[in-house]
């Protein structure tokens, strides 16, 4: 399976998404999945939403990678043919103000969770891209981020805040061994010669909404990036213009953020506003007539 999610270019992260999604679903039959059919899968399927009372994207996300290994690893298409999808479901993000991202910011348990949090709101990166940033993909002539290997597998360039520029420069000034390659690296003194992890860049926000008194348990990295797109839009920003610089291949992924803006919300009038209506007659119920 490995071999063919290689061979297919897929991107790292997917990979390891469907061979542990497999993993899962050996382990939970105590069986090679070699050996297990439709009714497991149906089983399996309904253990999701009962037993771990997973959300509906995510158990789509399970069964795309069990029709993967049984369709194109071991070409039994019949196998998982009939499983259905459940259907997906749809909810806004949460957005932050921008006086509580400066809380959250402010709130961050050391400098470089500080310092990641901020470049997580400064370009709306997802933090798998940010872990694998290079102290080379600052462009401080230009004023331009490269991201590079996002996601699909595609570069794109983001704006580098001035003041996003001081604070990294007061971040490196700040360091004692200063890193090579990666711009955020990982290990426990931040010294490894390898990025930081996504999941640490998790509890970086976490520690930070913790702090911060907000709702914790709802705000990840993703949150900062919503929150990016929302605040640019507010601002006056044209939709093609975040899309680029979110990385969405389809301008509709873009659209959410209409129904997050303060500013597009308020610009339309609600109907009622232009009803005539009569003084209201309160606490007087209508009189009975005989």
């Amino acid at each position: 399976m490995l071999e063919e999610l290689e061979r297919r270019n897929y991107a790292q992260t997917t990979i390891d998404c469907y061979i542990h999604a497999v993993e899962h679903f050996s382990r939970y039959f105590h069986h090679s999945p070699d050996q297990l059919g439709p009714e497991h899968i149906r089983e399996y399927q309904a253990a999701l939403f009962k037993k771990w009372k997973l959300a509906p994207n995510t158990v789509n996300q399970r069964l795309a990678a069990l029709r993967f290994f049984y369709i194109q690893t071991l070409k039994k298409a019949g196998s998982v043919a009939e499983t259905p999808y459940p259907k997906k479901t749809f909810r806004l993000p949460m957005i932050l103000s921008q006086e509580e991202v400066a809380r959250l910011i402010d709130s961050a348990l050391t400098p470089f969770h500080r310092i990641v949090l901020m470049t997580l709101y400064a370009t709306g990166m997802r933090r798998a891209e940010l872990a694998r940033l290079k102290i080379c993909d600052i462009d401080s002539q230009r004023m331009i981020i490269h991201i590079q290997g996002g996601k699909g597998r595609e570069d794109r360039d983001v704006m580098l805040s001035p003041k996003l520029l001081e604070a990294l420069r007061e971040y490196w000034r700040g360091l004692k061994h200063k890193p090579s390659q990666w711009l955020f690296p990982g290990g426990c003194s931040h010294t490894a010669n390898r990025p930081i992890t996504p999941k640490a860049i998790w509890y970086a926000c976490r520690h930070a909404a913790q702090r911060a008194g907000l709702a914790a348990e709802k705000i990840h990295p993703h949150t900062l990036r919503h929150c990016f797109a929302t605040h640019l839009l507010e601002a006056g920003a044209d939709l093609r213009t975040i899309q680029l610089l979110l990385g969405h291949h389809d301008l509709e992924e873009t659209t959410i953020y209409l129904h997050l803006s303060k500013r597009h919300l308020s610009a339309t009038a609600s109907p009622l506003d232009a009803l005539a209506l009569s003084p209201g007659k309160e606490n007087h119920p209508p009189q009975r007539t005989t």
